[in-house]
């Protein structure tokens, strides 16, 4: 008999449940989608019940014509960093606060006023923001103090689905590290900042291994999900540390990048990773013992098809005419301007920027803008912005970790045109899997199979993860990259009071 392994990967949009063989065949997906509630004041909320219907739906699904004995084990990576506030029998006390809410300024400052961002830092690997669960705890205490003290647990959100299936309050160090509350040195919730926060140390539940199985399904939602009891539940971990699994990225001191929607440099270190000057953060990986360091830029693939859909219309429709995919079109347009695009820059800071900068007053631009300027040129400025970008993140993991290559994941990596300039500019090799846009999916599935010991380790990930190709860059072009990058560096130094008058005129 076939035995499968299932993976959610619990995202903002939705959660997409795969079904993998248990020798690393993908059957099938399904995606089911849920909606953000946005409101003024940097709100943003989604309910946990239409995480558990999307469960649900997705996972019925994906078993049609399967037998429910020939599922083994279930896992999950999901999102980060929100604010599941439960009663002690894990009813929900009010909507979700995800990670895009940055309500909680004042509480922000607040800590950063008890303790310093450096001790914050040195102790989570992460700067204090208000887009962390801690600080969104603090703000429901100081507001809703009502439903604080009601709270049970603050979960994340496959803990919360997790809880749905087996009864069961926890999490693992990945999602834990992703609070601004956890020690990763010592690998527990910090007292010291949760006494600064003036925040309950009960209300943060016991933290597992992302390969521990948190149990098995109840009847209840063995008989919701159409699956037997005996199906045991492996709590996963978050997204983040998640794609470093999936991208293959296991051993000591590598790197990866994933270009999506954002774009971010991780990599697997066996010590906590340190930035001096706080570019880049760092969590505790899926894989136990070991770290995961990350430098998140906010718009990638999102600047990418913002001005596709601005200025390429006509390119679009014409690939919609013949049944073509966009960006292959667009891929061809690449590369009818040179290398640096007539020295045409773009800035792709249109929701501001994370790491290097940490400049929530950043914006796009375009610089450099000339009569013989064509629509190829800048549509590869975007391209090249991005990756200036990234190899300033690239820059900041040096002196302590330097690697010639990487896993490139991601929806981005599927172009091969947006492969060579970012191998040029960052003047490093890509190595692409044949899975680019599932890593995640592939990584919970990883941590269910470890988790009930049907595999012996995480070298099982290269089994699931076939490679395509590896992208080298040209030694010509990544030389005149590096030229304009410190002009691109200039560039954004000079716009910087720009942003800080922009960010303050009515």
């Amino acid at each position: 008999m076939v035995h499968y392994l299932i993976a959610h990967d619990l995202g903002t949009s939705g959660n997409k449940a795969s079904l993998f063989t248990t020798d690393g065949k993908l059957i099938r997906s399904q995606t089911v989608s849920y909606p953000t509630h946005y409101a003024p004041g940097h709100i943003a909320e989604q309910n946990p019940e239409d995480w558990w219907q999307a469960i649900i739906q997705s996972t019925q699904h994906i078993l049609k014509g399967i037998e429910a004995d020939q599922v083994l084990a279930m896992s999950f990576s999901a999102q980060m960093q929100g604010c599941v506030l439960v009663d002690s029998h894990g009813d929900v006390l009010r909507p979700a606060i995800i990670w895009a809410d940055h309500r909680a300024l004042d509480e922000t400052t607040y800590l950063i006023d008890q303790l310093g961002q450096e001790t914050i830092y040195s102790i989570t690997g992460h700067r204090p923001s208000a887009s962390y669960s801690l600080e969104k705890l603090m703000w429901i205490q100081r507001h809703e103090p009502h439903l604080y003290k009601r709270a049970a647990y603050m979960l994340q959100a496959k803990d919360y689905i997790i809880h749905k299936l087996t009864g069961i309050f926890a999490t693992d160090a990945s999602d834990a590290s992703g609070t601004n509350a956890y020690d990763l040195k010592n690998q527990c919730w910090s007292k010291e900042i949760l006494d600064a926060a003036n925040v309950r140390l009960d209300l943060f539940p016991p933290i597992l291994r992302s390969i521990d199985v948190a149990g098995s399904l109840t009847a209840d939602a063995a008989n919701a999900l159409g699956l037997s009891t005996k199906v045991r539940v492996v709590m996963g971990g978050g997204d983040g540390p998640c794609s470093a699994l999936g991208a293959g990225c296991i051993e000591p001191n590598s790197l990866f990048l994933t270009f999506g929607t954002s774009a971010w440099i991780g990599g697997t270190t066996d010590d906590v990773f340190i930035d001096p000057k706080q570019r880049l953060f760092c969590f505790a990986h899926v894989i136990p013992g070991k770290y995961m360091p990350c430098g998140t830029m906010q718009s990638a693939g999102s600047a990418y098809s913002y001005i596709k859909d601005l200025f390429y219309q006509a390119e679009c429709m014409t690939a919609k005419t013949h049944e073509q995919d966009p960006y292959d079109v667009l891929g061809n347009l690449l590369t009818q301007s040179p290398v640096g695009s007539n020295k045409l820059f773009f800035l792709p800071y249109l929701t501001g920027e994370r790491s290097p900068h940490w400049n929530p007053k950043a914006s796009g631009s375009y610089i450099g803008m000339a009569m013989h300027h064509t629509k190829a040129d800048y549509l590869r400025s975007v391209i090249e912005g991005i990756g200036y970008n990234l190899r300033l993140i690239l820059d900041a993991y040096q002196p302590q970790l330097s690697v010639p290559d990487m896993m490139f994941t991601g929806g981005g990596a599927k172009g091969d045109q947006v492969s060579q300039i970012l191998s040029d500019v960052l003047n490093t090799k890509l190595t692409r899997p044949k899975h680019v846009e599932n890593a995640t999916s592939i990584a919970a599935t990883i941590l269910a199979g470890i988790g009930i010991g049907l595999f012996e380790d995480f070298d099982v990930i290269h089994d699931f993860l076939p490679l395509q190709d590896t992208i080298v860059p040209n030694p010509t072009h990544s030389a005149l990259y590096n030229q304009q990058l410190l002009l691109f560096e200039e560039i954004y130094d000079a716009l910087c009071p720009i942003y800080n008058r922009l960010h303050t005129t009515t």
